[in-house]
């Protein structure tokens, strides 16, 4: 099976909607838009990011709106795509200025203009495999600190041209994948006998274990939303085949099937785990970005016939998915030892032990590692099986999308001071905690020697994850964990040339496979420091809470302690 093609020669064979140029022009309204942004506060500690309105919010914008209007208008520049238009802080910042420098290199071009960012841009090895790629879910942080620079091109394109990547056929051997699939990475070729270029998508065919990737759909209109709310500009979100590209995603995961849960359910490797890691099942990191899509796709479809019937399955799928989440998934010291004490082999809707998990399967690590304050989203819960390891992306998405109540979000910032150590060590963040090892890893790995114990997706540390640690922070209103963790990043990340992940208990090693110069590890970094810098930026990418979801959620009882 060869890769889809999408034909960009100048003769013109490209289909549909694309065109060149036009998307790419900043005109003068999209100036003044800027000026709708609010102004700076400072954010105390324990204070809730949604008690306050994002309108409160902004930095001084004169000489950012006066250097954007230069920027994009002289004739000398390729749409400001040479230096960050940021504070003098950055500009003075050595850190700061060779993690843009580093993100600019990494920049791709179709037919001229910018589509996304590598994935990894290591001369030090001749094996780039897919690193050569731009992956929808790793060009996240880049557009978020191209978004939070005032730089809108770049997302733009990459939504239009992976949402015509969509629309193509996509086949695995003789079986065709389902219409709304996101691709997981795209290339450009270049044809120099044919002077043309065309673009080169990968929907898991081509991938490691050939597993769809069910996260790039989410992303997608995860950053849909986030443009739109940077840019004040809907009319994007609003174009027909934006329209359309979210209602394939959703019919998707919104398809009727025999599942008597609301989560979705997946298989190994298809998301930012993507090797057989045990997350099989319902992961915590699928469900959180499926509820965030879900809110983010709420607001972004138009009440039109076709949209107004997404909007309602929409609705009573957020329903039924928080309360199943915030009742099972969720793990603090009281519900462990409730699970502690658990009967088994019960009947009828007055069990408490719905899943039939055995006591006895509790791991003895989750014991010292609960705190007395504390909690968060185990990985999966599925019939007789709990995992209770801590994944990082899931819990950073469930505080964004407000999957999280306040109170779970504060106790999951309660568990990150407690266990620091173990979290974040000498290298944020810790992808997932603990590592597996010996014959456990043998049976849930398939012996991969790229997941041995704490290292790569077993443990490992990966500072991209810093974007999603620092805007959690914020949110909850505990700036000066995110400040500690970049901290601890800086004096290592720059002079290790940016590494993919690093290795060992406390991260203190480069991952022994590790890329340098791994473009979500710089950008993450540089959307970690704008965030702090100006907290507005968190707008993007948060959603406030729904009080149509803090539903009382109730446990029916079938034994009393």
């Amino acid at each position: 099976m060869s890769p889809i093609a999408v034909d960009g020669a100048q003769s013109g064979t490209v289909k549909g909607f694309e065109t060149v140029g036009t998307i790419f022009e900043i005109e003068d309204s999209d100036i003044f838009k800027l000026l709708d942004r609010p102004r700076p506060i400072n954010v105390e500690k324990n204070r809730s990011f949604d008690e306050r309105s994002f309108s409160e919010m902004s930095i001084s914008l004169t000489s950012r709106i006066l250097d954007h209007f230069y920027n994009v208008s002289s004739p000398s520049r390729r749409s400001g795509f040479n230096t960050p238009r940021s504070s003098s802080y950055f500009e003075s910042n050595p850190i700061v200025a060779d993690a843009w420098d580093a993100l600019r290199r990494s920049l791709v071009y179709f037919r001229e203009q910018p589509v996304g960012t590598i994935a990894a841009l290591d001369h030090s090895t001749d094996e780039e495999l897919n690193y050569d790629q731009v992956f929808v879910r790793d060009f996240v942080p880049s557009a978020l600190a191209f978004l939070m620079n005032g730089e809108d091109a770049i997302v733009k394109n990459f939504l239009l041209k992976t949402l015509r990547l969509q629309s193509w056929e996509k086949k695995v051997d003789l079986f065709q994948l389902g219409e709304g699939v996101m691709p997981a990475s795209f290339k450009v070729l270049h044809d120099p006998v044919r002077n043309s270029e065309k673009l080169i998508a990968d929907f898991g065919e081509t991938a490691i274990g050939r597993v769809a990737p069910v996260d790039s759909g989410f992303w997608w209109i995860i950053l849909l939303r986030a443009y739109t709310k940077s840019t004040g500009d809907s009319s994007l979100a609003e174009m027909p085949e934006c329209q359309r590209g979210m209602r394939l995603i959703l019919s998707l995961c919104l398809s009727e099937g025999f599942d008597t849960f609301p989560t979705l359910l997946c298989a190994d490797g298809c998301c930012m785990i993507d090797r057989r890691m045990g997350i099989y099942g319902y992961p915590i990191e699928i469900q959180a970005l499926f509820f965030m899509a879900l809110r983010c796709a709420l607001v972004l479809l138009k009440q039109d016939v076709e949209g107004k019937e997404f909007v309602d399955r929409i609705v009573k799928r957020l329903h039924a998915l928080s309360y199943h989440m915030r009742s099972y998934f969720w793990l603090d010291l009281k519900q462990l030892n409730d699970i502690y004490r658990y009967k088994t082999e019960e009947y009828s809707h007055t069990a408490v032990n719905k899943f039939n998990v055995m006591p006895d399967s509790l791991p003895d690590w989750v014991f010292d590692f609960m705190p007395n304050r504390g909690g968060y989203f185990i990985g999966n819960v599925s019939p007789a099986r709990m995992d209770f390891r801590w994944f990082c992306l899931g819990n950073c998405v469930a505080i964004l999308s407000s999957l999280a109540t306040p109170e779970q979000a504060s106790a999951i910032m309660d568990l990150i001071e407690s266990r620091w150590e173990e979290l974040v060590g000498e290298m944020p963040l810790k992808i997932c905690y603990p590592a597996i090892e010996s014959h456990e890893w043998r049976i849930v790995t398939g012996c991969d020697p790229k997941n041995t114990r704490w290292s790569y997706h077993n443990g490992g540390s990966w500072p991209v994850l810093l974007w999603l640690l620092t805007a959690a922070c914020i949110k909850t209103g505990r700036p000066q964990i995110a400040r500690r963790a970049i901290e601890l990043a800086e004096s290592r990340l720059s002079k290790d040339h940016w590494p993919e992940y690093y290795d060992g208990k406390k991260g203190r090693f480069i991952g022994k496979q590790a890329r340098k110069f791994q473009t979500w590890s710089i950008s993450g970094y540089l959307v970690a420091k704008m965030m702090l810098e100006d907290p507005s930026h968190l707008g993007m990418i948060s959603l406030e809470e729904d009080k149509q979801l803090t539903t009382l959620v109730k446990r029916s009882n079938s034994w009393t302690c």
